[in-house]
């Protein structure tokens, strides 16, 4: 029994010992694990809070638009890009505020909506739309060369005949009818592959592609 109780005084004695020399770093790194969890806690409620508020102001955004009141719209979208960038709805607002600058006519206000939506999105196929309405409205302003740029980024196989055909458009317009005969086949290529990948027809969109692959063949 006395064995035993040395033994167990060794032990204790060792414990103290590696205590001593552990025992700082050991409390540190349970506090720093115990900050962390409060941390990431408090930014996930603050992720939320941000969700719900920017949802909110969207949602009012929404109204505003049904009223017709343009300059609620922009207010209500320059507030949500301002204050919830990194929310879903900043991009939303901007795609939303673009298209309605782009109806009243206001083409350069528009771009940069759509632009900031093409950078900023949290959503990738919020970006790639983006980009296409922005290509869009800088080809209307007679910026072909700069809405072709943003074409040539490859976007989701979902868009990519609404890319290549406004791709074609954009050709039509500055003259250059074979390459455009050439964007509206591949336009074509897309859907049939996309639709066929889906198990669906082509649609109507087909019609509309071939017809103009054949109003760009007859101006070669």
């Amino acid at each position: 029994m006395a064995t035993y109780d040395l033994q167990e005084q060794e032990q204790i004695e060792e414990l103290k010992t590696w205590w001593k020399m552990h025992g700082t770093l050991i409390t540190a790194a349970v506090a720093l694990l115990a900050v962390g969890v409060v941390g990431w806690q408090a930014w996930q409620w603050w992720q939320r809070s941000q969700t719900t508020q920017a949802a909110q102001l969207y949602g009012n955004m929404q109204q505003a638009l049904m009223q017709q009141d343009v300059k609620r719209v922009r207010l209500m979208a320059g507030d949500l890009v301002d204050k919830y960038p990194r929310t879903a709805y900043a991009g939303m607002a901007a795609m939303l505020s673009g298209k309605v600058l782009m109806e009243t006519g206001d083409l350069k206000s528009a771009q940069a909506q759509f632009g900031w939506a093409a950078e900023h999105a949290t959503d990738q196929g919020t970006r790639d739309l983006a980009r296409l309405r922005q290509a869009i409205v800088l080809a209307e302003e007679k910026s072909f060369d700069a809405a072709l740029k943003l074409l040539a980024v490859p976007p989701a196989p979902s868009f990519m005949a609404r890319y290549l055909e406004v791709r074609g458009d954009i050709l039509v317009a500055q003259g250059k009818s074979a390459e455009a005969q050439t964007a509206y086949d591949e336009a074509i290529k897309a859907l049939e592959g996309g639709r066929k990948a889906e198990g669906l027809p082509p649609g109507p969109y087909l019609e509309i592609l071939q017809a103009k692959r054949a109003a760009a063949g007859a101006q070669s």
